[in-house]
């Protein structure tokens, strides 16, 4: 399975794609931790990423497009599948993982859509950043983020269902729950993904499907 990540700030994407890479036993790729890795071993990539933090600048996509190419290599060497979590952020880099996969036979199966309330998004954020002692974490800093992403994400939640690979999930359930069920999808997909060109595939809309997973 090759599956990307697209969710809002909150939705645990982190949980779930760990979950999702230990279960199909495919590699974890997290762009966050590419970045402190390289900067930790002193990288050239490495090195660049700390001269653009050290001036307070973002780092460019370009950046870590390379890093994620690279981690892509790998995970090709060992199988083939991948769980991506931390891009894409916007439609340049969506297109710019697209053509980094076409060039490695390696283009996502699943964009994995996790569907979560902003309300519910800001108290688990202001939770977490109560229990982390972070003060940046302030409410209006969160709605700020939420409503960028919503900004930003919709036409690439958008491209993903043209091209027939969104799976959309209710991640405001239970994270057992949440994970049950994208496993449950993700395997009944697996042995058709690599055989169903995408034009002739079709989005799926799980988010009104609680009831199946225990939910009341």
């Amino acid at each position: 399975m090759r599956v990307l990540l697209v969710a809002p700030p909150g939705a645990g994407k982190g949980t779930q794609g760990a979950l999702i890479a230990t279960h199909f036993g495919i590699p974890h790729i997290a762009t966050g931790d590419l970045l402190r890795d390289h900067v930790a071993r002193g990288t050239a990539l490495g090195r660049a990423v700390r001269d653009h933090l050290g001036r307070g600048d973002l780092v460019p996509d370009e950046i870590v497009l390379e890093m994620v190419r690279a981690a892509f290599g790998k995970a090709k060497t060992a199988g083939g599948g991948y769980v991506l979590d931390g891009m894409p952020r916007n439609m340049a880099q969506a297109r710019a993982l697209y053509e980094i996969g076409r060039g490695l036979e390696m283009t996502a199966n699943v964009a994995l859509h996790l569907k979560a309330d902003d309300e519910e998004l800001a108290r688990r954020l202001l939770a977490r950043a109560a229990l982390e002692g972070r003060s940046d974490d302030a409410e209006h800093v969160i709605r700020r983020r939420l409503a960028l992403y919503h900004e930003v994400t919709q036409p690439i939640v958008g491209w993903y269902a043209s091209r027939g690979i969104l799976v959309a999930v209710d991640a405001m359930r239970p994270v057992e729950r949440v994970a049950r069920q994208i496993l449950t999808a993700l395997e009944a997909m697996r042995p058709l993904v690599d055989h169903v060109p995408e034009h002739a595939r079709r989005s799926i809309d799980l988010t009104g499907l609680g009831a199946a997973f225990g939910q009341s």
